[in-house]
């Protein structure tokens, strides 16, 4: 299998440099795919990256599945087929929802909280891997630059 090798992020050979958003998808495309490929190797195989919109979103003590679609921004048939599957495979259960006894909360098991535990241990290393590509202290202040740009497409104050 051959390395996708990333696209030149800055000007060179009169080309222009990227676009930021490029950069930013580039950058989270990388991550997710490095992430999720350790997440196989430690155990979670069955875990895609698509599995993110219910990882990313849901709570603790269990969310409703049209609360997920509605977080991770995609249809309720789309956050049903994720569930279904998770569910299937042993990192889901659904269980009535106890504030409304005709909803249903979606939560994880001990299974799913081990692959979250493991999903957010693979993204600390992941950080920890690129701080040390650059000068003491300065993913700190990418990060917040790159918030600052976050607040700003949201419509927050900076």
């Amino acid at each position: 299998m051959t390395k996708k090798s990333a696209p030149e992020a800055k000007s060179s050979g009169g080309r222009q440099p990227l676009r930021l958003i490029r950069i930013a998808r580039l950058i989270y495309e990388a991550g997710q795919a490095r992430v999720y490929g350790g997440l196989a190797g430690e155990g979670f195989p069955e875990i895609r990256p698509a599995h993110s919109a219910v990882f990313r979103h849901i709570d603790p003590l269990g969310t409703r599945a049209s609360d997920l679609a509605l977080r991770a921004g995609i249809t309720k048939q789309s956050i049903a087929y994720l569930v279904e599957g998770l569910e299937a495979d042993g990192f889901l259960e659904t269980v009535p929802d106890p504030a409304d006894g005709r909803a249903r909360l979606v939560r994880l098991t001990a299974r799913g909280r081990a692959a979250y535990a493991t999903l957010e241990r693979l993204s600390e290393n992941l950080d920890a891997e690129l701080s040390g590509i650059l000068p003491a202290g300065r993913l700190d202040l990418v990060r917040e630059d790159l918030a600052a740009i976050v607040n700003h497409l949201a419509g927050e104050p900076a």
